[in-house]
């Protein structure tokens, strides 16, 4: 018999084999609607058809079904309508679950979707759930999932403790090219307050693997990451989100869709491409967003065509991109002011980054070349520390 060489992800092998300790146990689920086994079957109906005690469902930003938009579009708690069971938001007033919340709760079991990004919150919102449930003496089990755009790859500065906030609480460079259970992990061994932390490894999945080698569904993981390709730029193109230059929200191809109304994008396009950014083409565009910055006005910029994903440096590539559109039109360039996601004081570019040195070099008119050299050390110190929690090869 051939044997199958899919992916197979923590909620996959939970479906197989229900953790014995869940029986007869009353058990909480943070979960959205790319939760799901490669069989499109979402981690709740699994729990339930196994016969496990589900009392209520907690779901991260964008909501437990997936249906808010961009950044700051809060979401209120609700009664599930088939399941009877509370639905408790995690993005909004609340980003941590209260003690009433984990109340008679036994297991958190969390199964959340990632794009190997520090700036997406998931990875935060699970941190402040295993936290809470720490202090609530419940345990955890984390349903592991791929990292979409690999685990080899570390890219960015590390997040400086003074600019910590829902988009970064321990210091990971941009690109982190670890899953979320390898995270959870690392940051739960060195905590002095470590909670009682299971997790459910995947099977077949390899640090070399890009999303569309796993073989598994693609489900959108928030409404602007539609394709396994948009996760591959938003590690980089997430920068953008603290300047005035739009990242293509509202139009088909957000963040591999940049620009401005004021951006000339033959002259743009040209400049990038005479960088020599190896595995990415520029090609001048334009466009028309529907919603978010530059609603209704038509935008010139570039179409980030990524043709060699291994050698593309999404993180790299942004920079470049604001550098350039600062040196090249600086009375119309700006960085987007606070607040941004639940910070009221720094400026959104540099707790995006994890730190203020993108901005300073910028304002300063510093070749970026210089500011790409510094992060070596950074990507280096990471990559040597995290090898000792990596789940796998």
């Amino acid at each position: 018999m051939e044997e199958v060489s899919v992916t197979r992800n923590g909620c996959d092998i939970m479906a197989s084999q229900v953790s014995a300790h869940l029986r007869h146990r009353k058990v909480a689920l943070l979960a959205n609607p790319a939760s799901v086994s490669g069989e499109i079957v979402h981690t709740s109906r699994i729990l339930q058809e196994n016969g496990i005690n589900l009392v209520c469902l907690f779901g991260p930003q964008h909501g437990y079904r997936g249906e808010t938009q961009a950044n700051m579009i809060e979401w209120r708690d609700y009664a599930h309508p088939d399941l009877d069971i509370p639905v408790y938001s995690l993005y909004g007033s609340t980003r941590t679950p209260l003690p009433a919340m984990l109340e008679g709760i036994d297991t958190m079991v969390i199964d959340l979707p990632d794009t190997g990004a520090r700036p997406y919150t998931y990875i935060w919102t699970a941190l402040l759930t295993m936290r809470a449930c720490s202090a609530a003496d419940v345990n955890v089990l984390v349903l592991d999932r791929p990292n979409p755009v690999g685990g080899l790859a570390v890219e960015g500065p590390l997040l400086e403790e003074r600019f910590h906030s829902f988009v970064g609480m321990f210091p990971l460079p941009l690109r982190h090219g670890m899953t979320i259970a390898e995270i959870l992990s690392m940051i739960n061994q060195g905590s002095m307050n470590s909670c009682r932390l299971e997790i459910v490894r995947m099977k077949k999945w390899k640090r070399s693997m890009f999303f569309e080698e796993t073989e598994l569904p693609w489900i959108l993981p928030s409404p602007n990451i539609p394709h396994p390709g948009t996760a591959l730029v938003y590690s980089g193109m997430v920068l953008l989100e603290g300047t005035n230059i739009s990242e293509g929200r509202g139009t088909t191809r957000p963040f591999e869709i940049v620009g401005a109304p004021w951006i000339d994008p033959e002259s743009f396009a040209r400049q990038l491409s005479a960088a020599g950014m190896e595995g990415v083409i520029f090609q001048p565009f334009s466009f028309l967003p529907t919603a978010d910055k530059y609603a209704g006005e038509l935008c010139g910029g570039v179409h980030l065509h990524v043709n060699d994903r291994k050698a593309f440096r999404p993180v790299r590539c942004a920079a470049r991109i604001i550098s350039l559109a600062a040196r090249l039109y600086p009375d119309r360039f700006g960085w987007h002011p606070p607040p941004y996601e639940y910070e009221e004081t720094l400026m959104p570019i540099d707790i995006i980054s994890g730190s203020s040195h993108l901005r300073e070099h910028i304002d300063a008119g510093e070749k970026i070349d210089s500011l790409f050299e510094s992060w070596r050390e950074d990507e280096d110190r990471f990559s040597r520390e995290r090898r000792r929690f990596l789940l796998y090869r």
